[in-house]
């Protein structure tokens, strides 16, 4: 009956059940004093996984702050007339581009005016009607399928700006262009380390953009990116990640609306925490400071958790292992030796302690 007692209580589960949820509960808390903030237990063991990182551009590699930098008003438009129909369109929008042109129009002292038959092409452009007046704002390419005069001549002024990797937007005022507006966008601190960083790590890195391919190169060339999609719709950016993820796990990093998709889709989404709410919703991870070097903490947090639960297991086996063959009296035909219910129930805490005191390092992982 004593050696009976002695094998039910060192063979009780307790540091089994602790293994995973200690460490996960650790590892959590120390991603959220990192600024990574996992949705769930699931995204913070695949996350190790990841091989491919796909970046959307603006708000992720960029500060998501925009400015105006150029105006370039057509022919019989001034720059007043160009800045009034584009601030007009784009007030109803929450484009980060379009915040750029609200500020722009502000320091000009220049006042939208009402629109009407308000419409929103995602990840192409806008348009509305104005007494009349038929208004667009959006890509060159958007634009050219309504063929509007004088695009083709503002080309050359659009290529010149997207050279510097600078965003330009056309306005079009009764299918003739009223002009271009070129944004820059800064690029976040510690962006080219945190990439070269991933990519040492084995991450295959691809940046995703909607903006021209030429404004994507220069970006892309300035951190040292070799693999980019250019002028990419929202319905495109979700193909993407679908195929991408027949061949490896991926993972989606992204800040706006239209990324939302992309991320829900990607197996591990990466919502930059300056960004909307929509995409903080749609991701499994959340980066506070929305910094890029997020990602990388995030994965090598993952590796340290999937590290640690492993050794939790084997301390939570390794005293049952070792201790129930003796409570049963393996030993009692060789040695006379007996396994006292006192000394199982120590080896039962002793596991518990064990795990527990080993998912506690994650605390001070280094990320």
């Amino acid at each position: 009956v004593v050696n009976a007692v002695a094998v039910l209580i060192i063979a009780c589960p307790c540091a089994l059940g602790l293994a995973t949820p200690m460490a996960v509960m650790v590892g959590t808390g120390r991603g959220a004093h990192a600024g990574v903030l996992f949705r769930n237990a699931e995204a913070l063991e695949r996350m190790a996984a990841v091989t491919v990182l796909l970046i959307d551009k603006t708000g992720t590699l960029t500060e998501g702050k925009p400015s105006v930098v150029a105006v370039h008003p057509a022919a019989g438009y001034s720059e007043h007339d160009l800045m009034a129909v584009a601030v007009s369109l784009e007030q109803n929008s929450e484009h980060p581009l379009a915040a750029a042109i609200l500020r722009a129009a502000r320091e000009r002292g220049i006042n939208p005016f009402p629109v009407v038959s308000f419409e929103s092409f995602t990840g192409n452009g806008i348009q509305a009607e104005f007494n009349a007046h038929f208004l667009r704002i959006g890509t060159a390419e958007w634009l050219s399928s309504f063929q509007i005069e004088g695009l083709a001549e503002s080309e050359a002024i659009a290529a010149q700006e997207r050279s510097l990797g600078r965003t330009v937007v056309f306005v079009a005022a009764n299918d003739r262009l009223a002009g271009s507006i070129s944004i820059a966008d800064p690029v976040k601190a510690n962006v080219s380390e945190s990439l070269r960083a991933l990519a040492g790590e084995g991450v295959r890195i691809k940046m995703i953009t909607g903006d021209n391919r030429a404004t994507a190169s220069a970006l892309a060339k300035q951190l040292g990116i070799t693999d980019f999609a250019a002028e990419v719709s929202p319905e495109r950016k979700l193909e993407i990640v679908r195929d991408a993820r027949k061949h490896a796990v991926v993972a989606m990093a992204g800040d706006g609306i239209n990324d939302a998709p992309a991320l829900a889709q990607a197996d591990i989404g990466i919502a930059m925490g300056s960004g909307t709410d929509v995409a903080m919703e749609s991701g499994n991870v959340t980066l506070i400071k929305g910094e890029l070097r997020g990602i990388l903490r995030a994965r090598r947090l993952s590796q340290a958790v999937l590290r640690n639960i492993k050794q939790n297991l084997f301390f939570a086996f390794v005293y049952n292992a070792l201790g129930v063959p003796i409570a049963a009296g393996i030993l009692y035909p060789f040695f006379g030796i007996l396994l006292s219910p006192m000394i199982a129930a120590a080896a039962m805490s002793l596991s518990s302690v064990s795990v527990i005191a080993n998912a506690l390092r994650l605390r001070n992982v280094k990320l």
